[in-house]
């Protein structure tokens, strides 16, 4: 991340947003069961509000310095913190109940590892087990938060026939004005 997309997810402006707004939104009437992964919680604004809804959390943070941070912060909650590449999972196989990626995906490099995403998600979740997530869609102060950064985002219209090819099924993608797009998909049982 850029120094100005660094400020931006850790400022409580953008804490408000998803802790009064945006998760509130995604998640209504979900149920991610009891050992839920994070991919990719950056700051952990996200990782903060999960952790005092659901009863486990494991979050994989590929950035170093993040990830170590987060794990201070996070030390003696219901919430592990896991320096790694989403891309590679370390976990085992049906392992998780359910999966969250929030306003990340457009950081992984290229749409073969978001791809590549996708499958590891679908391997470590448990049949039946559900993965949510959103992503910001390009605007002027998107693209000004990302110069000189990663950001490959997401196209709604292939999101859905992507999750399918990692396994996925029971899929949703929703598009809104100014909030991005959010997504449901379920392992099949």
């Amino acid at each position: 991340m850029n120094l100005l997309h660094r400020w931006y997810c850790r400022s409580d402006g953008w804490a408000r947003i998803v802790k009064e707004r945006m998760l509130p939104a995604i998640l209504k009437e979900i149920d991610l069961g009891e050992n839920v992964i994070e991919i990719g919680p950056g700051p952990g604004r996200t990782t903060e509000w999960l952790s005092d809804r659901l009863p486990r959390l494991t979050a994989v943070e590929i950035d170093p310095d993040l990830a170590r941070q987060l794990k201070a912060r996070m030390a003696g909650t219901n919430v592990t913190v896991v320096e790694g590449d989403a891309t590679r999972l370390t976990m085992g196989d049906g392992e998780f109940s359910g999966a969250v990626c929030f306003t990340m995906l457009h950081h992984v490099p290229s749409p073969q590892l978001q791809d590549r995403l996708f499958s590891e998600v679908c391997r470590v979740l448990r049949p039946g087990g559900i993965y949510v997530g959103s992503d910001s869609t390009p605007s002027l102060f998107w693209r000004m938060a990302h110069i000189a950064d990663t950001a490959v985002p997401v196209d709604p219209e292939t999101l859905q026939p992507r999750l399918e090819a990692a396994g996925f099924t029971d899929i949703a993608v929703n598009v809104g004005k100014k909030s991005g797009l959010s997504f449901r998909a379920r392992k099949p049982v």
